[in-house]
């Protein structure tokens, strides 16, 4: 069996639950940055400590230009949740 890369897994379910494919990207986009802001690090390998920071870094470098923190928080582990 392959093993199916993790954005793509994630774009995967994302469809069956026929999110649109604005959303999609915006939640693709949204891993994407966590994982380079952890140096690259698998979100398997990372938990609430590591979400927390980086919502953190959020909103003190972007000044609140960004959704509420409730909302990414709810974006953020719905995302990782599907990797």
């Amino acid at each position: 069996m392959e093993r199916v890369k993790l954005l793509d897994g994630m774009r995967a379910v994302l469809r069956t639950r026929h999110y649109s494919i604005r959303t999609e990207d915006a939640y693709v986009q949204w891993v994407k940055r966590f994982i380079l802001f952890h140096r690259k690090k698998h979100p398997s390998e990372m938990g609430s400590e590591e979400i927390n920071e980086y919502l953190t870094h959020l909103a003190v470098k972007r000044h609140g230009r960004h959704p509420p923190r409730a909302r990414r928080w709810r974006q953020f582990s719905f995302s990782i949740a599907t990797c």
